[in-house]
């Protein structure tokens, strides 16, 4: 078991937070539109740091543990992309000014963090109280993996989503933005931007994506300190990525189809560990190398498919898959 003293979590969060006040601080006072070179420097910095950590990490505590930590590094990062997908459909969809992206997604990741801490210490506490939850949270995955699958080439129906449409019907809000404000005054009342709106979808969407992404890191790690620091340094690089590779998403068309692997694979992992524990030791159990060698070979699959189809027919275009299928249109 991982021995993590009360300094170095105190460290580590403070390191989190550091970085998230840094973004804050460069969205609030410089809004502007982020530019590639600028993403890049960005994105390589936050891959550095977590590089970095996770080096740490192993020498500090153990190859196996370091292990733990890529793998699940590696799983929420590619999970990270796919919400990426979302993010950009939720900013089109609003027409959301470029120079106002920066915050919106700095606040996403705030909000990501914050529900996944609370995920993260919730699942630890269930798994380590019932060994059961490893059964449950694996076949949360699998079934979320199916319907993935499933519903691969389409996009999640932000218009109709539950939050978005409460949000509609109880807040009085305008149709412009005004700048950076979530709040104006339209005929002498105060009443909301779409900002507000951007906002709770993107919490929304925050929310389901954490329901999925611990689950599926507890798969390679049951340690709560590695499952808390691969989710912050994946979330971390989401903003600069964001800016980084929006233009090359639509490419990525095998990649909603990869994750529902991915998932899957970790939701067999996680019930054969339960098996190994509560029924039989004999039940084989797959190891991190395994997984971690898995992982990244469906992603490097997924990455050359996706390449090789956009560059034979440039009309195919990537989507970010959904839980349920869209409903149907008013013409329908």
């Amino acid at each position: 078991m991982l021995q993590i003293d009360g300094l170095t979590w105190t460290l580590t969060i403070g390191l989190v937070l550091g970085l998230l006040a840094l973004d804050l601080i460069l969205a609030a006072v410089r809004p502007h539109k982020v530019g590639f070179g600028e993403a890049v420097a960005w994105s390589v910095g936050y891959i550095l740091v977590a590089v970095a950590f996770g080096v740490w990490l192993t020498l500090a505590h153990g190859g196996d543990f370091g292990q733990q930590y890529f793998a699940g590094y590696i799983v929420e990062k590619s999970l990270s992309v796919d919400n990426l997908f979302v993010f950009v459909i939720i900013m089109s969809t609003f027409a959301v000014p470029e120079e106002h992206q920066h915050k919106v997604l700095t606040f996403g990741i705030v909000v990501a963090l914050i529900m996944r801490a609370i995920f993260i210490a919730l699942g630890a506490t269930l798994l380590s109280l019932f060994s059961f939850m490893f059964l449950l949270f694996g076949l949360l995955l699998i079934y979320t993996g199916i319907q993935l699958f499933r519903h691969r080439d389409e996009d999640p129906d932000v218009e109709n989503n539950v939050v978005v449409r409460t949000a509609r019907r109880l807040l009085p809000l305008s149709q412009d933005y005004d700048g950076g404000k979530l709040f104006t005054r339209l005929d002498g009342k105060r009443v909301g931007t779409p900002l507000v709106v951007v906002l709770l979808a993107i919490g929304g969407i925050d929310l389901l994506f954490a329901l999925d992404s611990i689950p599926a890191v507890f798969g390679v790690t049951d340690e709560p300190y590695i499952v808390f620091a691969a989710n912050a340094f994946a979330l971390l690089g989401l903003r600069a990525l964001y800016f980084l590779v929006k233009g090359l998403l639509d490419r990525l068309v095998y990649l909603s189809a990869g994750l529902a692997v991915i998932l899957g694979f970790i939701g067999i992992k996680l019930i054969l560990h339960w098996a190994h524990v509560d029924i039989d030791e004999s039940v084989p159990e797959i190891s991190t190398p395994v997984s971690l060698a898995v992982i990244i070979g469906i992603l490097v699959v997924v990455t050359v498919a996706s390449l090789l189809k956009t560059r034979n027919d440039p009309s195919a275009k990537a989507h970010p898959g959904s839980l349920r299928g869209s409903r149907p249109s008013e013409e329908d």
